[in-house]
């Protein structure tokens, strides 16, 4: 196993246009100035480009937004969609518990906002702020994915077999989660349409070159595919693999 371990730090998403994807994402989630930093619950970043991914196919990836209250989650669906995002399943209480909306972005991203309780306590935050933000990954075998994964020194934190798994994360960072791509899909509201990992690209910052060298040589052994040899780029120092699902991964340092 690595001595390093792979973090999701920044989630990148292939957009059509910059501009309009981030005064979207600006408007629905309350972000301030230039920066798309999720209240200290994650962090996205926007790349222009021109995606084989039709906006309407299922991208294999959701990311819940968990907020306090049903309040919030309401408030935030009404501002995605008044921004021009396409509501897939209306705010609702769950069958087991909690209160949930799942919406997609323009750009195509799907967004699951969510929360574990049924009742409001107070007013809703304005904006609402998220408690934690979750990148769930839809792939072929859950466990299967959870030995590649710990296999970069990530530790589980809710193991639930087939159904879900779940690991720890650090402060500021995104929680990765694991889910079947049927199953992923089904909670989303959508077809399982689209094949593969889609054009999301999680990033890890590591703290040294050698700490990306040792990552990308883990997932190579762990079944993995590097798509991109680590090296010197935009001044800093990166490489790019793909798990054996196909999403793509880019472990970068200074």
């Amino acid at each position: 196993m690595t001595n390093r371990k792979l973090s999701l730090d920044i989630l990148t998403l292939a957009v059509p246009t910059i501009d309009d994807a981030r005064a979207f994402y600006t408007s629905t989630y309350s972000l301030g100035g230039t920066s798309l930093d999720l209240h200290g619950a994650g962090q996205l970043d926007l790349v222009a480009a021109v995606s084989s991914v039709a906006s309407t196919e299922f991208p294999g990836l959701v990311v819940s937004y968990i907020v306090d209250q049903p309040s919030e989650v309401e408030s935030l669906l009404a501002a995605a969609a008044a921004a021009g995002g396409e509501v897939l399943k209306p705010a609702k209480k769950g069958f087991f518990g909690g209160f949930t909306a799942v919406f997609r972005a323009p750009d195509g991203a799907i967004w699951k906002l969510a929360t574990d309780k049924k009742k409001n306590s107070g007013p809703a935050a304005e904006p609402p702020t998220p408690t934690e933000t979750v990148c769930i990954l839809g792939v072929d075998d859950p466990k299967a994915s959870k030995a590649f994964y710990t296999a970069l020194g990530m530790t589980v934190d809710r193991d639930y077999g087939k159904k879900f798994i779940d690991f720890e994360f650090d402060a500021g960072t995104s929680r990765l989660g694991l889910l079947r791509r049927s199953e992923l899909a089904k909670d989303a509201g959508v077809s399982d349409s689209g094949r593969g990992g889609g054009t999301s690209v999680l990033v890890s910052r590591q703290q040294s070159r050698a700490d990306v060298d040792t990552l990308l040589a883990a997932a190579t052994s762990a079944g993995g595919q590097v798509t991109a040899p680590a090296g010197v780029v935009d001044g800093g120092y990166a490489g790019q693999f793909t798990d054996p699902d196909g999403f793509i991964w880019r472990v970068a340092s200074n």
